[in-house]
């Protein structure tokens, strides 16, 4: 009879994450190259691992007045109760309420990574969020406030020395409002996370990779399900 562990599948979920980061670190000259490889490290993470009514894609995010986000290396979104996704040329297209978390992915981390994630995730988080009364046999529930859209940032090692020590902790916290990071992973050497007091905290070595999935669930599942969009709010657009 076969003895399973546990232990043994969480540990090698972490070892096969951070063995392709690494690969494609070490293996691949071109930068973009590299870039590309360990975003679809990532997205491959979150497509096996999330359940189904969430999907993993590089995207725009748009909302109902036509702004768009920049586009993000990795956007987790509905696809249970969104109506509609674009997909133009192979770029896909979310609209805002469907939004619930948005990662920068890179090599490395430091200062100046963590920045130009904030002023990424800041272009989605900014977006104007509809959102409808919910019909029910008994009557209406009020519209749900929009979901507070996660963010972070997703990486193979840290620049830094420690690895995340006070320098990180010092970018990270100069990330207020819209540019505030949530939840990161350094696969190498740890991740981090914003406790219930606005704290940052820091859990370094361990299975990162493992840890950082079990914590976005988390925060998956406390976040509930997307408001109910309005169709009609986007449907201005169409060309008369």
């Amino acid at each position: 009879m076969t003895e399973w562990s546990l232990s043994t599948l969480l540990a090698g979920l972490h070892d096969d994450i951070h063995q392709r980061l690494e690969i494609a670190r070490k293996a691949l000259a071109h930068p973009v190259a590299k870039g590309d490889a360990s975003e679809d490290v990532w997205l491959e993470l979150l497509t096996v691992y999330l359940p189904q009514r969430y999907q993993a894609a590089k995207a725009f995010v748009v909302d109902s007045k036509g702004n768009f986000s920049d586009q993000i290396d990795v956007v987790i979104f509905d696809r249970q109760y969104s109506p509609f996704i674009f997909k133009v040329k192979n770029q896909i297209i979310v609209p805002a309420e469907s939004v619930y978390a948005v990662f920068e992915s890179k090599q490395t981390i430091n200062a100046e990574v963590i920045e130009y994630a904030q002023k990424k995730v800041s272009s989605v988080r900014k977006l104007y969020q509809t959102s409808l009364p919910i019909p029910h046999a008994g009557g209406t529930y009020p519209p749900k406030p929009p979901i507070q859209i996660c963010a972070g940032i997703l990486s193979f090692e840290s620049d830094w020395n420690p690895a995340l020590g006070k320098p990180m902790l010092e970018a990270l916290t100069r990330g207020i409002g819209n540019e505030q990071l949530d939840l990161g992973c350094v696969a190498a050497q740890g991740h981090f996370y914003l406790g219930q007091d606005k704290q940052y905290v820091v859990e370094s070595g361990g299975k990162p990779a493992t840890a950082f999935l079990f914590k976005l669930i988390s925060q998956l599942q406390m976040a509930g399900t997307v408001p109910m969009i309005d169709v009609q709010a986007y449907a201005q657009w169409i060309a008369k």
